[in-house]
């Protein structure tokens, strides 16, 4: 794995605690000056926050980075009444924001990440200074072939194509979404502790059932795809797209697709795959500083949280 190379004489240290959000108990990882520049972190599946454990330090010299765990990922809690779908997920990571004042901030998309962010930008375009996309989807043409057999199910469910989603939530079947298809020398670089460790956090029949139940949802959430490209082409907001190419459910053309909607994006194809701040953590950071850099230079001091 890659160290993040951080200007200055340290790296500095992320906090890790926990907040209660809706009567739901949130852990989150934080770092970075409270009243600097604001970047929210929502994951992928099938991690947690943990996914930005190298990238949160590599950027907390200078600007607020907050990544929250959701409910049922991770280490926050997983209560019985919470609204398990992309729309219930969005309007906690909202009301996350509110709980500690984050006024204005950039949003970095990833995986489910891209469906949770995008909710909540369009209900709050005005909060929204900016966008790094790396490896989530919105245009439904320009999906992988991994995705067919999700699409099979969606047009024919049968008990047996939901015992094939009850098998993808494993050890293994996260072993094989984090590896998806980069080449072996990348895949090197992929920690098994993303599975290894992340496996017995998730390894509970609730949780397991909440990870079916997203993939189930995942069409009705396709549905919504032409919701997320009218907020990005009315409101044009500043993007910068990073992108491992190498990836199954999300290749080049997925990347691509988003200069229709965003003809202004900054768009970088990296030599990578899905998890990129596993295999290209530095490369991803120089393009994110600059980014950054220019949307705090855009943006008066006094607005940020």
């Amino acid at each position: 794995m890659q160290d993040a190379v951080v200007p200055g004489d340290h790296h500095p240290v992320a906090r890790h605690a926990t907040v209660e959000i809706d009567g739901v108990e949130i852990f989150y990882r934080e770092a970075g000056p409270q009243d600097a520049p604001v970047l929210l972190l929502p994951h992928g599946y099938p991690c947690s926050s943990y996914e930005f454990r190298n990238l949160i330090p590599a950027l907390a010299d200078r600007w607020h980075l907050v990544a929250p765990d959701y409910p049922g990922f991770g280490y926050s809690a997983t209560p019985d009444g919470f609204r398990y779908d992309y729309e219930g997920y969005s309007q906690l990571l909202e009301h996350f924001a509110d709980r500690f004042g984050l006024k204005r901030f950039a949003l970095y998309l990833h995986d489910y990440g891209t469906w949770i962010g995008l909710k909540l930008a369009r209900r709050a375009p005005e909060r929204i200074t900016g966008l790094i996309i790396q490896n989530g989807d919105i245009y439904e043409d320009a999906l992988g072939p991994k995705y067919e057999g999700m699409k099979e199910y969606w047009r024919r469910p049968t008990p047996e194509g939901r015992k094939k989603l009850e098998d993808a939530v494993s050890e293994q079947g996260f072993r094989e979404e984090f590896l998806n298809e980069v080449r072996p020398a990348l895949a090197e670089r992929i920690p098994p502790d993303l599975w290894k460790l992340h496996w017995p956090l998730m390894n509970t029949q609730k949780r397991r059932e909440i990870s079916v139940g997203l993939m189930e949802v995942w069409k009705e959430n396709f549905d919504w795809f032409p919701r997320y490209q009218a907020y990005l082409r009315e409101h044009q907001p500043p993007t910068l797209i990073v992108w491992g190419p190498q990836d199954g459910y999300m290749p080049e053309t997925s990347a691509r697709a988003y200069l229709r909607d965003l003809p202004h994006a900054e768009l970088h194809l990296l030599d990578g795959g899905h998890w990129l701040l596993e295999t290209n953590l530095d490369e991803v950071v120089a393009l994110i500083r600059p980014f950054l850099g220019r949307l705090e230079s855009a943006e008066p001091r006094r607005l940020t949280a």
